[in-house]
């Protein structure tokens, strides 16, 4: 696929898919990077994209997905090698590429962070250094920074089962303000970003829900949505890990992510609101209560 607006995706799950089925729908023309040649590459395919293969670890295979390229967005799962992709994308960047734009997804975290800072996860950590690396770089950079997603398990998976089974939402967040994003809502803006880049070069995006509530309030939103009362239940961080966290059998560096999030949000580190959806995209990010009544019978059963 050659064009002269030719966006390069890596990692085309969650937001990546999503943001690919909307710039499709403009018929942006999308190449996507992906580590095996399996049924959900087909299925990019069929979507519209162009489908190639690489790792983000690899840097020759990186050269080969950027040829041709106007812009990028980088994104990868929670991984230990967060760093080194972002070094490696930045790297063969500057030698093999010519990009307008490159947009990397990064975490609100890094917001309050430092190059000090110990309080947080060693993934938050990986995200503040990689958007150093790419700052260095001098490329045409544009950094996304959600907050926690709505689509996280903490939000649905986890509730889902505590709500049917008494009527609760189980988490050790204490009194802690929140205001987590639909993965939807980032993908929009990321979208909007990549359709029309150059304005947005050397901006930093900070994504939120519409606004912040405490743990009772959201659990109050769940009851409205769901039509039936839904209670919050504030459990110990440590008892939480045991009881709950280590039953879903994550890999170690995830799990300690999480975990960190919690305590985060026990320190009330996540009690921020931006209008950067709606300015960006003329649409609010949706609310708790949206969200979930979009998805009742995923939470119902």
């Amino acid at each position: 696929m050659a064009a002269e607006n030719l966006v390069l995706i890596t990692g085309a799950g969650g937001v990546g898919r999503n943001v690919l089925e909307k710039l499709r729908s403009q018929d942006v023309p999308v190449r996507v990077m992906v580590r095996r040649d399996d049924d959900r590459a087909a299925q990019l395919r069929a979507s519209g994209a162009e489908v190639v293969l690489g790792d983000l670890t690899k840097p020759e295979t990186v050269a080969a997905a950027l040829q041709g390229a106007r812009s990028m967005y980088f994104a990868m799962p929670v991984s230990p090698d967060h760093l080194l992709a972002a070094t490696i994308v930045a790297s063969v960047a500057l030698e093999y590429g010519d990009l307008d734009a490159l947009i990397g997804m990064s975490q609100m975290t890094v917001s309050q962070m430092t190059a000090t800072s110990a309080g947080e996860s060693h993934q938050q950590r990986l995200h503040w250094l990689a958007e150093q690396v790419m700052n260095w770089s001098g490329l045409p950079v544009v950094h996304i920074r959600p907050t926690s997603f709505l689509d996280n398990p903490l939000f649905t998976t986890l509730p889902a089962r505590t709500i049917r089974e008494n009527g609760t939402i189980v988490l050790p967040f204490g009194a802690g303000r929140t205001s987590p994003i639909a993965v939807d809502d980032v993908a929009r803006v990321v979208a909007t970003v990549l359709a029309k880049p150059l304005p947005h070069v050397g901006h930093v995006y900070e994504l939120t829900g519409p606004r912040t509530v405490d743990m009772t309030e959201m659990a109050e939103a769940f009851s409205t949505s769901l039509g039936r009362p839904v209670a919050y239940v504030d459990m110990p961080l440590d008892r939480w890990r045991r009881e709950v966290l280590a039953m879903v059998g994550l890999p170690p560096h995830i799990e300690e992510h999480i975990v960190t999030m919690c305590r985060l949000h026990q320190q009330n580190r996540y009690d921020r609101a931006s209008g950067d959806v709606e300015r960006l995209t003329g649409v609010p990010a949706r609310t708790v209560e949206e969200f979930v009544a979009e998805r009742k019978d995923f939470y119902l059963g």
